[in-house]
C-alpha cells in the first residue's frame, strides 16, 4: 500500500448562485488527444520530496505546493494531511490542506490533454493511482512532471524515484482506476489553463470559506478579468471585500452587480451593510427599503429584516 485513502467524487450543494459539478470523464483519454503530435514537455526543475512509508500524499502535495511557491514543509504537510490509523491521506484532505497555505487547489478534467495543458503553464499535475488490481488496489499519489509523446511515455515524482518513467498506456490504465483524479495548485490570481467555470467558482468559494478572503477576492478579481460582469464572481468578489472590512470596494462591487442584477435582493442587501460600515447609514437604510419591497422569498426576511434592525442599532450609536 502506498499510503493513498480511494474516495469516490460527489457532487456537493454550494451557496447560492453556485452550481453542481460532475465527476469523471466520460472517455478514456489517450496520448492521440495532444495538441503536440510527438512533442515532449518536461518541468525538469519540479521539487522533489521522496515519500516514507505510507506518506505519497503528504510527499506529492509538497512537491506541487512549493512549485507555486508556498513554503509549508513536507513535516507540516504531513501533519496536515496523513491519516495515521488509515496509513494514508484523503483526496479531500489534500484539498484542504492545499487551501490553509493560501493556494487554489483545481481539479482539472481527466484527460491527458489537460495534464499536458498544465505541464505547458509550468505546473506539475498530483494525480491519483491504483498500482494494484481491482481485487487488491494499491492507492498511490504521484506529479506528472513530463510527457513525451513522440516516445509515449509520461515522467512522474513517484515514491522513492525522483524521475519515474512510465509507458502512457500504463499510466493511463493506473489512473483510470483512480477515476482520473488529478488536482493542480494555483496561486491567487492565476487561472487553470483551461478554466471551468463553475468548478473554478466552487474552488474560490470554498477557499474562502477557510478564512482567506484577501487570496479569495485575488482570485474572484481574476476570474472578473476572465469572465467579465459575470454576477457569481461579483457577488464573490463583494463579499470578500466586505469581509476584509474594504466597505468602499465592497460598495462599488455591489453596485455594479446590481448594473447588471438589479433584482438581486442579497446583494441590495449586502451594498446596505457596506454603506454602514463606511457610516452611510441613511443611504444604508435606503437600500434595505428597496430590499425588503422587491423581496419574494420568505427565507430572506428574516435576514433583511436583521440588517435593518443592525443599521438602525449603529446609526443610534449602539453598535
Amino acid at each position: 500500500m502506498s499510503g493513498a485513502i480511494r474516495v469516490h467524487r460527489k457532487s456537493r450543494l454550494l451557496p447560492a448562485l453556485f452550481v453542481l459539478l460532475a465527476g469523471c470523464a466520460s472517455i478514456p483519454p489517450s496520448v492521440s488527444e495532444l495538441p503536440v503530435r510527438g512533442g515532449s514537455i518536461e518541468l525538469a526543475d519540479t521539487p522533489f520530496y521522496p515519500q516514507e512509508r505510507y506518506q505519497c500524499g503528504p510527499a506529492a502535495l509538497t512537491t506541487v505546493l512549493a512549485q507555486s511557491g508556498a513554503t509549508a514543509s513536507l513535516d507540516d504537510v504531513v501533519d496536515k494531511v496523513y491519516l495515521p490509523g488509515r496509513q494514508g491521506s484523503l483526496q479531500v484532505e489534500l484539498l484542504a490542506a492545499t487551501r490553509t497555505e493560501g493556494r487554489l487547489p483545481y481539479v482539472i478534467d481527466g484527460r491527458l490533454a489537460a495534464i499536458w495543458r498544465e505541464l505547458e503553464m509550468r505546473r506539475p499535475v498530483l494525480v491519483l493511482q491504483n498500482l494494484g488490481v481491482a481485487a487488491i488496489p494499491r492507492w498511490h499519489y504521484a506529479v506528472v512532471v513530463g510527457i513525451d509523446a513522440g516516445r509515449g511515455e509520461v515522467a512522474l515524482r513517484s515514491g522513492t524515484d525522483q524521475r519515474r518513467v512510465t509507458p502512457v498506456n500504463t499510466f493511463l490504465r493506473t489512473w483510470q482506476r483512480g477515476d482520473y483524479w488529478g488536482m493542480v495548485v494555483l496561486p491567487p490570481g492565476e487561472l487553470p489553463a483551461d478554466p471551468d467555470r463553475s468548478r473554478y467558482f466552487e474552488a474560490i468559494a470554498a477557499l474562502e470559506q477557510t478564512g482567506r478572503a484577501e487570496e479569495a477576492a485575488i482570485a474572484w478579481q481574476a476570474a472578473l478579468e476572465h469572465w467579465p460582469n459575470d454576477s457569481v464572481a461579483l457577488f464573490g468578489l463583494g463579499n470578500a471585500r466586505l469581509v476584509l472590512g474594504d466597505y468602499r470596494a465592497a460598495e462599488d462591487v455591489y453596485r455594479e452587480l446590481l448594473d447588471v442584477e438589479p433584482g438581486m435582493v442579497v446583494a441590495r442587501n449586502n451594498l446596505a451593510l457596506a454603506l454602514a460600515g463606511q457610516g452611510k447609514f441613511a443611504a444604508a437604510l435606503r437600500q434595505i427599503g428597496i430590499a425588503l419591497s422587491e423581496n419574494r422569498d420568505a427565507a430572506l426576511e428574516r435576514e433583511l429584516r436583521d440588517t435593518e434592525a443592525s443599521i438602525r442599532r449603529r446609526e443610534a450609536g449602539g453598535g
